[in-house]
């Protein structure tokens, strides 16, 4: 009888060893994909905030623009009211 008793604490150790195997390569599968689906929530955010970025820069680019244009016409309506002739520049 001892011999089987042996046997069966053999088993029961090989069984919780590989249990606890297959239990990590769970764990570090469930990481892995977690982590990648992470990454790729991540890098299409930051896609996402780069595009409204370069349309807040494009809005920022075109006020500056219209600011310029504003300046040079207020300064021809000041010569002009000054008395002087707009020469059309």
């Amino acid at each position: 009888m001892p011999v089987f008793a042996e046997l069966g604490v053999y088993r029961m150790w090989t069984e919780g060893i590989v249990i606890a195997i297959l239990s990590l390569v769970g764990t570090l599968v469930g990481a892995y994909l977690s982590s990648q689906k992470t990454t790729a929530l991540v890098v299409y955010r930051l896609e996402q905030l780069e595009k409204k970025v370069e349309k807040h820069n494009s809005i920022v680019e075109r006020v500056y623009n219209l600011e310029e244009s504003v300046k040079l016409l207020d300064q021809k309506v000041a010569y002009i009211n000054k008395g002087g002739e707009d020469d059309g520049k």
